[in-house]
């Protein structure tokens, strides 16, 4: 029942990671740098504090407690993650949309799943799995089946991606709406998605290494409540304050950096736009970016394994993403083995969840 429990969380997670984008659509006459930031500042900076507040007595008291290390290694690994993302769209440049985007998820998926557990072969912490005991155990190897099939998912996605694209039009849009002009150069591309992969995946580094303001959050939680059976539900949201400060500086930076470029300050206070619509629906769409993770946590506290949580993760929002795309009609006029291609690399995406659920299970 936990891991069923778990698999729910992180389903609601994905849709919400996989529909954020959904509301900027309803912004008008504001570029993208403005209409991101002002959402940005309600996904990093607003809400997680307030859902640790309403969820953490005295999270505050928590994070002022912890040592420098474990703050700067949280923020820092908050830092790289919003590189990651930043770096995202380079990749879509030189590899194209489809392809790039499901390049750059699926690295991201394998190392945030993959390189945690093998650091903690080189550094055992009590309560961690190693790389050595995913590939010594069943359940373990179970596991690794799973990403292995949602890996295979994510290329035949991709392949459909770009068959697509092939048909349509030898343009797209980026993950921010906004038209690209694909120069295809898979050398230079690859190594983009690669750098893009990692640093992305550094958000599950981020709450590895805040772990231990999760750690405080659940022994408080565990001490109040003896007769509640399993780990915190919302452990993680203390550790999302710390980790999420990092990726606000990054986007924060850039998007000033763009808005003075092309001169869009004046977004903000613009007159023939609906300015109050245009901040709602950017609060929106920033308030529904963090509910991926405020239900990953919740996730991550059934599932009891990290590894297993990031791929569950990775793999419901390239799920949700992909059906998006169908529902809205973005696979319209393309040939009947083009939208097979894409359905059958949705369906092998379930069954890689599937898999990882069943492992989690057998644990």
């Amino acid at each position: 029942m936990q891991v069923l429990l778990g698999v729910i969380f992180h389903f609601i997670g994905g849709f919400a990671s996989g529909s954020f984008y959904i509301p900027y659509k309803k912004v008008k006459g504001w570029h993208w740098e403005s209409y991101w930031i002002v959402g940005g500042i309600f996904s990093w900076l607003i809400v997680p504090p307030l859902a640790a507040y309403l969820t953490i007595p005295n999270f505050g008291h928590i994070i002022s407690q912890q040592p420098a290390e474990v703050l700067g290694a949280t923020y820092t690994f908050g830092l790289l993650w919003g590189i990651g993302g930043l770096t995202y769209g380079l990749g879509v440049r030189y590899l194209g949309v489809s392809l790039g985007s499901s390049i750059i998820l699926g690295l991201c998926m394998v190392f945030g799943s993959i390189l945690p557990s093998i650091y903690y072969d080189f550094a055992p912490q009590e309560g961690k799995d190693t790389f050595t005991t995913f590939i010594s155990t069943t359940w373990g190897l179970t596991v690794l089946a799973g990403l292995a099939i949602c890996v295979i998912g994510i290329i035949i996605c991709g392949k459909a991606g770009t068959m697509k694209e092939r048909e349509i039009s030898g343009a797209g849009t980026d993950p921010h709406g906004m038209e690209v002009k694909t120069e295809y150069k898979f050398g230079l591309g690859i190594f983009v998605a690669i750098v893009s992969g990692i640093l992305s995946a550094c958000f599950n580094f981020g709450l590895e290494a805040g772990k231990p303001m999760a750690d405080i959050a659940n022994s408080i939680w565990k001490t109040a409540n003896p007769a509640e059976q399993g780990n915190f539900l919302y452990q993680n949201n203390v550790t999302y304050v710390i980790v999420l400060w990092g990726g606000l500086t990054t986007n924060f930076i850039w998007c000033m950096i763009l808005n003075a470029r092309n001169k869009t300050f004046g977004d903000y206070t613009k007159a023939n736009t609906p300015l109050l619509k245009n901040y709602i629906f950017s609060a929106i769409a920033g308030t529904t970016w963090f509910l991926q993770f405020f239900f990953y946590g919740m996730g991550e506290s059934k599932m009891g394994n990290g590894a297993s949580s990031w791929i569950l993760h990775m793999a419901f929002i390239i799920l949700i993403a992909n059906m998006w795309g169908i529902v809205l009609k973005e696979w319209k006029g393309v040939s009947k083995k083009t939208f097979r291609t894409v359905i059958v690399g949705i369906a092998t995406i379930i069954l890689s969840v599937l898999v990882v659920g069943y492992g989690n299970s057998i644990k």
